[in-house]
Order: structure tokens, then C-alpha cells, then sequence
């Protein structure tokens, strides 16, 4: 089988480039050279298995479990090399983030909080959050990274969205960093997925979305948040769908229709089954008492 490389320019401005590797059959030991600017910030999440990063600037062999990730200060530009064992995939995906973007960003003169913040991201203190282990990718880390890789559009419209999703993931990672005494290495599962949940459930998600989303396997997913919650994870996603549509629906200005799809409905036959399941009524008969 032939190596197929997708490396790609996903977004490129003067402050900001992204870069996506992906080695589906890689030779083995065969390296990938990733340069980081001068004076430069560089995101790097490893989205697959075992992947060993050699830097010229750290004197050090890591090894990285997937979806980890670093963030990195780069002084001077320097060639990392990364690479996996034994023909295993290589994917992983660049951030590079010049230096003065992130100086205006945060403006560090502004309040200590945002000095120290600075101070922090150029003596790397972000690279390893916990016991000195890389941190992991957090269910919206995810979700951001997919939105990046899919947006279509381009110009200014592109620009905006990914300076926006950016910002968040900074402000993901600093959160992650303050916890860093009080989260565990490695986040529950149960956790993760209630979470995710709670933030999503308004949308058209299923346990294969989300197991795709995070990397674990979805009947581990469906097994662990029931023996924790003593709730099935669809159970949980419809008691959520259920008790926000009960208080939208005394609202006679928004359509039925409306707060199906406000409460993740695709149709709105399914909506009214399911809440005449749950409380006994239809939807219009609730309205109407």
C-alpha cells in the first residue's frame, strides 16, 4: 500500500496559519519536518496514536498519546520532527500564532492577570498542565478543531471565524491551566460526555458523534455514563430536550415547529411523540390548558 499524505494550508494571514498533516500508511520511522516561525506561539494537537516529537530548541524526545496537546513559545524559528512507529497513522494539526497578535490580544499592561498570562504562554509553563503529563483535548477543543477544518468559506468571512475559534481555544486552555490543581491527568468519561451533553444537546447529536468526537469507543461511552448516572446517555440528551421545550411551549409566539428545532427536532412529528410520551400531552394540548 502507497503512503497517502494529506498536508494542507487550511488558513493563512499575517498573524495566523493553520496547518493540517495526515499520513494515512506511513513508512516506518518516516519523518515529518513541522517549522515554527520566529517569535511565534504554536497550538499543536496530536490526533493520533503515539506520536514522537523531537525538537531542535528542547534537547528532548517526547512521546504523545492522541488527542494531546501543546502549546509552545518559539523564540527563533526551529524545525520539530514528528513521527510514529510501526506504520501507524500520522495525523496531527498546527496552530502558529505570531507573537504580536497575541501581545495585542491579551495586552499585558492592561492588569497583572494578563501579564501573567503572557509571562506564562513565553516560559512554555503550558506545555505540561499536570504532573508533568501533556495535556488532553478537551469535547469543545474538539468540536473547534472540526469546525476549522470544515468552514468553506473564504476572505474576510474566514477570518473573523477563525480569529474568533481561536480566541476560544485560548480561553479553553488558560481555564484548563487554572484547574490544573483540581482536575485529574486524565478527565472521566462520564464527565466528559454529561458536559458535552449539557452544552449540546440542543443539537441533532448522537453517542456515535460524540464517541468519533473524543476517541472512545461509543458502547464504553453508553456503559460508563449509565453506570455513573443511572441514566442512558439518549435518555439524558431527551429529559434535557424535554424539560426546555415544557418551558418554551407556554410561550404562544414561538411556533411549535420553532422549539422542535430550538430543542435539537429535525422533525417535528418526532418532537410531538416524544413530548406526548414524556408528559401525557401533545405540545398544542399543553398550550392550550
Amino acid at each position: 500500500m502507497k503512503n497517502q499524505s494529506h498536508q494542507g494550508l487550511l488558513f493563512r494571514s499575517e498573524d495566523i496559519k493553520i496547518l493540517m498533516k495526515e499520513e494515512i500508511s506511513p513508512e516506518k520511522f518516516l519523518k515529518s519536518n513541522m517549522i515554527e516561525g520566529k517569535s511565534s506561539f504554536n497550538l499543536l494537537f496530536l490526533l493520533s496514536q503515539n506520536i514522537n516529537l523531537e525538537a531542535e530548541d528542547c534537547g528532548t524526545k517526547f512521546l504523545f498519546k492522541k488527542n494531546q496537546y501543546i502549546l509552545h513559545y518559539s523564540q527563533q524559528e526551529s524545525v520539530a520532527e514528528l513521527w510514529t512507529e510501526n506504520q501507524e497513522i500520522l495525523k496531527y494539526l498546527q496552530v502558529q500564532i505570531n507573537y504580536n497578535y497575541i501581545f495585542n490580544l491579551i495586552n499585558p499592561k492592561s492588569n497583572s492577570e494578563s501579564a501573567h498570562i503572557l509571562e506564562s504562554m513565553i516560559q512554555n509553563n503550558y506545555i505540561f498542565l499536570h504532573k508533568q503529563t501533556p495535556p488532553y483535548m478537551t469535547v469543545e477543543m474538539h468540536m473547534i478543531l472540526k469546525e476549522i477544518i470544515s468552514y468553506s468559506k473564504k476572505g474576510v468571512m474566514q477570518k473573523l471565524f477563525v480569529e474568533a475559534k481561536i480566541i476560544k481555544l485560548l480561553i479553553l486552555i488558560f481555564e484548563q491551566f487554572n484547574e490544573k490543581n483540581t482536575v485529574e491527568e486524565t478527565p472521566q468519561i462520564p464527565s466528559i460526555i454529561k458536559k458535552f451533553v449539557d452544552e449540546n444537546y440542543h443539537r441533532n447529536i448522537k453517542v456515535e458523534e460524540i464517541g468519533k468526537l473524543i476517541g472512545i469507543n461509543q458502547n464504553k461511552i453508553r456503559k460508563e455514563f449509565k453506570a455513573q448516572y443511572h441514566i442512558t446517555v439518549s435518555d439524558y440528551i431527551s429529559e434535557l430536550r424535554m424539560l426546555k421545550a415544557k418551558k418554551l411551549i407556554i410561550n404562544k409566539n414561538i411556533m411549535i415547529k420553532e422549539i422542535a428545532i430550538e430543542c435539537g427536532y429535525e422533525y417535528v412529528q418526532n418532537f410531538t411523540r416524544a413530548f406526548k410520551k414524556k408528559f401525557g400531552v401533545s405540545p398544542e394540548k399543553l398550550r392550550t390548558q
